[in-house]
């Protein structure tokens, strides 16, 4: 018996957070005695980059390199990921929470007759029973599920575990699937990605600006900022609703929800929307000029001051330590 591990990758490397689900399922491995930790991955990818897995904690990854999973099909993804399962033997599948992973979990929890539990923020409690921690209302409380099925789906928020890296290399196995013309019934016809050095909701550091800036002549010194700290750049709602930004930078309840180790808001007001996007995130630092602003009460840190001045000499102090 193992547990299987669902991972994503993107421009031909393993994405993070499902280097963070590999180490919850080696550590949930330890826990239960439930066996090694083999990883499922799907589509082209070299077997140099999957073999990196296991320094997260997993033994094994299983490799079906059909071309055609590469879009990311949900319904062939959950129906390869579904027979890796049943060729393991396994009874738990870990995942990270993302938009793919979501949509994958549901229909494997079909396919497999397991319960599914999101937004898993610690290993499961099995002193009585099988419960899990997860956070809920935008990471503002906790609530603790049971499940009682024997297969089990868990999806890991993001920087909820710590990412463990001294494993050693993974074996690599191909893994031939059966999937039929019903599985590719929807077709994926172009795909629109962020552009940047650091992509949004990968990152983990984030230098997000808000009207604040005055302008978007003035978006310089956040990307400068962002460049200094290998960070991605976000926005306000507003910002991205007058054209300043691309809406795809728009941090916040009906935008891209992040949960970095760090998110730095400049000029950002605060507003409960925006809020409810980052307070997931390890640390918050706010500048702004306004003492009042509503932001400061979900800050660690604090800067009351202009931005324009605050900013430039913030950079200037990190390229000197970095």
């Amino acid at each position: 018996m193992s547990i299987l591990v669902y991972i994503e990758h993107a421009e031909g490397k393993v994405k993070k957070t499902s280097l963070e689900a590999v180490s919850f399922a080696n550590a949930l491995s330890a826990k239960t005695g439930q066996g090694d930790v083999v990883a499922v991955a799907l589509g082209t990818i070299a077997d140099s980059e999957l073999a990196a897995v296991g320094k997260a904690g997993a033994s094994k990854v299983l490799h079906a390199s059909d071309d055609r999973l590469t879009a990311g099909v949900i319904q062939a993804h959950a129906s390869a990921v579904a027979q890796a399962f049943e060729k393991v033997g396994a009874k738990t599948v870990v995942l990270a929470k993302s938009s793919l992973g979501d949509a994958v979990a549901a229909r494997l929890a079909i396919k497999i007759n397991a319960g599914l539990v999101s937004n898993v923020v610690e290993l499961p409690d099995t002193s009585s029973g099988y419960k899990v921690k997860r956070s809920i209302f935008t990471g503002k409380a906790f609530a603790e599920t049971e499940v009682t099925t024997e297969n089990k789906i868990l999806a890991i928020k993001k920087n909820a575990v710590d990412l463990k890296t001294d494993g050693a290399d993974a074996t690599v196995e191909q893994l031939t699937v059966s999937l039929s013309d019903a599985d590719f019934a929807s077709k994926i016809t172009a795909t629109e990605r962020a552009t940047g050095e650091v992509l949004l909701p990968e990152a983990d550091i984030v230098v997000s600006g808000g009207r604040g800036l005055k302008g978007p002549e003035n978006w310089g010194m956040i990307e400068d900022l962002a460049k200094t700290l290998g960070a991605a750049t976000g926005c306000s709602k507003p910002v991205s609703d007058i054209g300043w930004r691309p809406h795809h930078e728009h941090v916040g309840q009906t935008g891209v929800k992040v949960a970095p180790s760090l998110y730095i808001a400049i000029g950002i007001s605060g507003a409960i929307q925006h809020l409810a996007g980052v307070n997931s995130s390890k640390c918050i630092v706010v500048i702004n000029k306004d003492p009042e602003a509503p932001f400061f009460k979900a800050a660690d840190y604090g800067i009351v001051g202009d931005a324009f001045e605050v900013v430039p000499k913030l950079n200037e102090a990190l390229k000197a330590e970095l």
